[in-house]
């Protein structure tokens, strides 16, 4: 018999039209991580997903913890400094973000700690820099409306309130003196 291509199948293909499951499961995991870190339980969601049985998904991702494809601790680590860096989010909404990815416990506080508040912070006012909309700054009442919405908006990113009422009224403030 032979397939689309031309070339013959093999006759083992032949006998075995069902693919072994160990095999289908330790593809899906390559090609999940081919895309790029995932956390372990990323991985195990997947495989239910794709009915690979407990057990087999179990000792896959323990093997897989290994060799040192799936590692949580770094796992962790690259997601606290690329979603701190490129969507400016603070601790809380990058501790709400590891959880959801089964990441929790001593393992996100280490991934955190390595996020200074310093870089925390810039990464906050180079948001507000480019946020910051146009306002009368001869009106209290506009200046006001305009630092409820920033630091609303550093809230939402997971900024401890304080630091955000602060890093807003930084930046307004230096807007004002910046255009004399």
């Amino acid at each position: 018999m032979a397939a689309r291509s031309g070339r013959p199948v093999p006759p083992q293909a032949e006998q075995d039209p069902e693919p072994d499951p160990e095999s289908v499961a330790r593809a899906i995991l390559l090609r999940q991580l081919t895309l790029g870190p995932r956390s372990r339980q990323q991985l195990e969601r997947k495989l239910r997903d794709r009915n690979v049985p407990d057990a087999l998904a179990s000792r896959l991702l323990d093997r897989f913890e290994e060799v040192g494809l799936v590692d949580d601790a770094e796992f962790a680590r690259l997601w606290v400094r690329s979603r701190g860096e490129t969507k400016s989010l603070g601790r809380a909404a990058l501790r709400r973000e590891l959880g959801e990815k089964g990441i929790t416990g001593d393992t996100a506080e280490e991934a955190l700690d390595e996020l200074s508040p310093e870089v925390e912070e810039e990464a906050a006012r180079r948001l507000l820099a480019r946020r910051v909309r146009p306002f009368d700054r001869d009106d209290p009442a506009a200046r006001d409306k305009e630092l409820r919405r920033l630091v609303a908006m550093l809230a939402r990113k997971g900024h401890a309130p304080g630091a955000a009422f602060r890093i807003a009224a930084e930046v307004l403030d230096s807007l004002g003196h910046g255009e004399d």
